[in-house]
């Protein structure tokens, strides 16, 4: 997916780990996984830069799709759905 799509899409879920560190946002994702329901998608808020590799890698270790992130001004915005 493209910026314009992700930005677009409504997620079921939005989990904001802005200002915290690694690995802060990704165990944020994982507790938060479990509130929705499979094929609904999840948006991650993080201002760590490595969350932007955890979280990928952690969909296709668990089975989620990863949809794109979205830079936005000292933050990004993850998407993901739940597998």
């Amino acid at each position: 997916m493209d910026a314009s799509e992700l930005k677009n899409l409504s997620a079921s879920r939005t989990v904001d780990a802005r200002g915290t560190s690694c690995p802060g946002p990704l165990l944020e994702a994982k507790k938060a996984i479990g509130t929705i329901m499979p094929g609904e998608i999840m948006e991650v808020l993080s201002s760590d830069e490595g969350t932007k590799v955890d979280i990928p890698k952690w969909c296709q270790k668990q089975g989620h799709e990863y949809l794109g992130t979205v830079e936005e001004n000292g933050y990004f915005r993850i998407f993901l759905k739940k597998g």
